[in-house]
């Protein structure tokens, strides 16, 4: 079974469902989700989108986005990011998203690594709010379709060109869907931890067949671990407690309820003050306390986390929480260009699957949505302004091999070998050059 389409989307988080948005309607466009539609992390941001506040703030953002990343961001991408912040905010609100206001006036909170308030929020559950009115817009469009419980299991490409891609159904059927543009938005790694705030179906699939393919790749070893999740003995995904509790007011104490740390230290630096603290106090947690901040204020901005916590037993209006690390986000992977574009022709990555160079070694909070959508408008844009017309080759389909992809368990078992030994690979190449430079300086 083919289906040819214009462009092929491989996810429906925010980055697929912004790139459709913005792709000329008379393209055949469709998108695949390998669970729901709505299963995707995007919906389970909490914190909020960054943005430029002013041409006062520029300077500002762009050093705290770099000092983060520990300036090994690439800096036309960061450039690229902030300038264009402002204008996504107003495509969103176009779309129907809500922000906190204060009458007509935006409301901005602050978060780790932040210098200042420069964060919108839709209570805490922006990525959600963000997210579904994205996909209430893209149902509208005529020319897109989107196709549930579909896994990418290959690339289908010829030299160094993408021409769609091989599926599996639910049921475990193959099919065959060519493309004369595919773009992975398939999310990032958080099913390779034990501990992660991810759906446990992101295994970084887009990595995984683009490395078989060698697409390149950049910083793979990268993975960010979020500082406050939930300490919880049950299996299963991780609650994030997220930044903007901190940085409202929330603190963080030690076995003897004292404090330890700066809570809005960048993302990273904090995580290891707080495997340092629970290995000082022989605990596998630390306490978080929102005491500081007013009752009234802690129901109206962060009612999820009310919630999840008093299924959990916990009254964060009351009482303080036991609070862990764990995984959270994916700052490596596809490496692309300005556009989004990778190394092989007619084949873009944006939002986690793509490594565009904003979030250096480390992610800022709340840039990830903002880097999103920014770089998968712009892939749109280049997509739809891209003349060259693309030479069919039809012989390529008759010389797939299908029993490869039969024992789908042993396919998925390499997929995630081969995406963990690139991790290690990568992580001792960074260590060596982290080394090195010690000794030289």
């Amino acid at each position: 079974m083919i289906k040819n389409v214009d462009v092929l989307i491989v996810g429906t988080g925010v980055a697929g469902l912004f790139c459709a948005l913005n792709l000329p309607q008379e393209k055949k466009v469709l998108m695949i989700s390998k669970e729901g539609a709505r299963e995707s992390d995007s919906f389970l941001a909490q914190g909020g989108i960054s943005t430029l506040q002013g041409q006062d703030d520029y300077n500002s953002y762009y050093e705290d986005t770099m000092r983060a990343g520990h300036y090994e961001n690439r800096a036309e991408s960061v450039e690229v990011m902030i300038h264009s912040s402002q204008a996504i905010i107003k495509d969103l609100v176009a779309c129907g998203v809500e922000f906190e206001r204060t009458g007509q006036e935006f409301v901005y909170t602050r978060e780790g690594g932040h210098s200042r308030p420069r964060i919108l929020f839709h209570k805490d559950i922006t990525g959600e709010e963000i997210t579904k009115k994205l996909m209430i817009q893209v149902q509208k469009l005529s020319n897109v379709s989107i196709l549930e419980h579909l896994t990418m299991v290959d690339l289908v490409c010829a030299d160094n060109t993408c021409y769609g891609m091989i599926g599996r159904t639910e049921a475990g059927a193959l099919i065959t869907i060519g493309a004369k543009k595919t773009v992975l938005a398939c999310g990032g790694v958080g099913g390779l931890y034990e501990h992660s705030t991810n759906y446990a179906h992101l295994t970084g699939d887009g990595l995984a067949v683009a490395m078989r393919h060698g697409v390149e790749m950049e910083n793979v070893d990268y993975v960010q671990i979020h500082p406050t999740t939930l300490y919880s003995k049950k299996p299963g995904r991780r609650f994030l407690i997220s930044e903007s509790v901190r940085g409202e007011g929330a603190v963080l104490y030690n076995a003897k309820g004292k404090r330890f740390v700066d809570e809005l230290l960048p993302r990273d630096l904090l995580t290891d003050a707080i495997h340092r603290q629970m290995k000082k106090d022989n605990m596998p947690y630390v306490w978080l306390s929102m005491e500081r901040i007013a009752k009234a204020e802690i129901k109206s901005h962060f009612p999820n986390i009310c919630r999840h916590c008093l299924e959990e037993g916990f009254d964060v209006t009351k009482e303080w929480i036991p609070v862990v690390p764990a995984q959270h986000y994916f700052m490596g992977g596809i490496r692309v260009d300005g556009v989004s574009k990778t190394s092989m022709d007619d084949l873009y990555a944006v939002g986690e699957t793509s490594c565009n160079g904003v979030h250096g070694a480390n992610r800022l909070a709340s840039n990830s949505l903002l880097e999103s959508l920014v770089f998968a408008k712009r892939a749109a844009k280049a997509i739809g302004e891209e003349s060259a017309i693309k030479q069919e080759n039809p012989q390529i389909w008759e010389t797939i091999d299908f029993s490869r992809y039969e024992d789908y368990e042993k396919l998925k078992l390499s997929y995630r070998e081969m995406i963990k030994d690139e991790i290690e690979r990568m992580r001792k190449i960074h260590e060596q050059s982290n080394y090195n430079k010690a000794e030289c300086g």
